[in-house]
C-alpha cells in the first residue's frame, strides 16, 4: 500500500469522531473541522475504488467512471448545501475549484515536479484544447452575469431558466470532449490509464471488483453523511472562526473535496508524469465547470433552489484572471519551479482577497 493511502486510511479515524461530535454535541465547530477532515480520506477511497474498478471494466467504461466520479465528493457536498439553500455557498464552491485546480493544485505540482526534474514536459495540443474548454466555462458564466447587470429588471424565473439552457449546452458539449478524449482522439490523451494516477502502478492481477464496488458505495454514503453534518454546521461553525461565507466557499470546501485530487497531482508530478498531473488538475477544473455546475443549476431548478449562473463580479473577474494564467503558462508544453511560484502567488493573492473582500464591501 503507498505512502498516500496509507495516510487516507489512518485519516479514516476522524469518521467516528465526527459521529461523536454530532451525537454528543460537542459544539458545530468541532463537527465542522472533524467532518471536513473525514470527508479527505472518503473522497480518497473513492477515487482509488473508482482506479481499480477502471483496471477490470477496461479504458472506455473505466474513464467514463473516472469521468462520473472525478469529483463527486464536491457535487454530494453542494447538493447538499443547495438543498439546505446555502445558494450563495454552491455558487463559491464552484468558482473555488476552477481556481483551486488551476492554481493551488497545477501549481503544487508544477513547483515540486521542477524542484525536482529542473524541467517537465507534456502535450501543448492537450493543453491548447483544455484552454479552449476553460474558456467556454468563462463565457457560460459571463453571459448570464451580464444579463443581469445589463438588464435590472430581468426576473430571477428567467434569468434562471437562461440558466438552465445555457447548462443543457454545457452538459451537451462536456458529453463531446468525453466522445473526443475517449474515442476519436483517444490517442492524444494515452499518457497512462487511471490506475497509473496512483503510486501503485503495477496490478500483478485484476482487482476484486465486488469489493471495489462496495468500497466505492460505503464511501459515497459516509461522504453524503458527513457532507450533511459539514453543511449543517457550516454557517455557526465559520462565524466562530471569523470567515466570511465566501471565503468558506471559495477556499476551504473546494480544498476539502479536492484534497484527495491534490495528492494525487502532486504524487504524478514528482514521478515526472506531467501529462498526467495536468490531466488531473485541468480536467478537474473542466468537469466542474461542464458537469458539475450545469447539474446544480439544473438540480436547483426542479429542487425549487433559485440556483442560477449569475455570479458574483469579483468571482467571474478571479475565475477569468486563472484561466488566463494557466493557460499562459501551460501553453507552451513545459513547466518549471517558477511558473509553479508564479501559480501559487496568483491563488495567494486571490485567496487574500476573498479574506479581505467583505471588509472590502463594508467599507464601500
Amino acid at each position: 500500500m503507498s505512502v498516500k493511502n496509507l495516510i487516507f486510511f489512518g485519516l479514516l479515524v476522524f469518521v467516528p469522531i465526527s459521529a461523536a461530535a454530532h451525537f454528543l454535541g460537542w459544539g458545530e465547530l468541532a463537527i465542522f473541522a472533524t467532518a471536513a477532515i473525514a470527508i479527505i480520506p472518503l473522497a480518497g477511497w473513492m477515487g482509488h475504488a473508482t482506479e481499480e474498478i477502471a483496471v477490470v471494466v477496461g479504458p472506455s467504461l473505466g474513464g467514463l467512471l473516472n469521468a462520473t466520479f472525478g469529483n463527486a465528493t464536491e457535487l454530494i457536498i453542494a447538493l447538499i448545501a443547495l438543498n439546505a439553500g446555502l445558494i450563495n455557498v454552491v455558487k463559491s464552491s464552484i468558482t473555488g475549484s476552477i481556481i483551486g485546480n488551476l492554481l493551488l493544485v497545477m501549481g503544487l505540482s508544477m513547483l515540486l515536479g521542477g524542484i525536482k526534474f529542473k524541467e517537465q514536459t507534456f502535450q501543448p495540443v492537450i493543453a491548447r484544447m483544455n484552454a479552449s474548454s476553460m474558456n467556454l466555462a468563462v463565457i457560460a458564466i459571463l453571459i448570464p452575469t451580464a444579463v443581469d447587470f445589463t438588464s435590472p429588471s430581468i426576473s430571477e424565473p428567467t434569468l434562471q431558466r437562461l440558466s438552465v439552457a445555457v447548462a443543457i449546452v454545457l452538459i451537451l458539449v462536456y458529453g463531446l470532449t468525453l466522445l473526443f478524449s475517449m474515442k476519436t482522439h483517444a490517442y492524444l490523451y494515452d499518457v497512462g490509464t487511471a490506475a497509473e494516477e496512483g503510486v501503485d502502478e503495477e496490478h500483478h492481477e485484476d482487482p476484486n471488483l465486488v469489493l471495489w464496488v462496495g468500497v466505492l458505495l460505503a464511501a459515497t454514503l459516509v461522504v453524503a453523511v458527513e457532507s450533511e453534518w459539514l453543511v449543517g454546521s457550516l454557517e455557526v461553525a465559520t462565524k466562530q472562526l471569523g470567515l466570511s461565507e465566501l471565503f468558506t466557499g471559495v477556499i476551504l470546501l473546494p480544498i476539502i473535496g479536492n484534497a484527495a485530487e491534490h495528492a494525487t497531482a502532486v504524487t504524478v508530478a514528482l514521478k515526472n508524469k506531467m501529462d498526467l498531473s495536468l490531466s488531473v488538475a485541468v480536467g478537474s477544473s473542466m468537469q466542474i465547470a461542464l458537469f458539475v455546475a450545469p447539474v446544480l443549476v439544473i438540480a436547483g431548478w426542479l429542487m425549487g433552489k433559485p440556483m442560477d449562473l449569475d455570479f458574483n463580479n469579483f468571482q467571474l473577474i478571479a475565475v477569468a484572471v486563472s484561466i488566463l494564467i494557466a493557460n499562459s503558462i501551460s501553453s507552451d508544453g513545459s513547466s518549471n519551479w517558477l511558473e509553479g511560484t508564479l501559480l501559487l502567488a496568483t491563488y495567494t493573492i486571490i485567496g487574500l482577497a476573498f479574506f479581505f473582500h467583505p471588509m472590502i464591501e463594508g467599507i464601500g
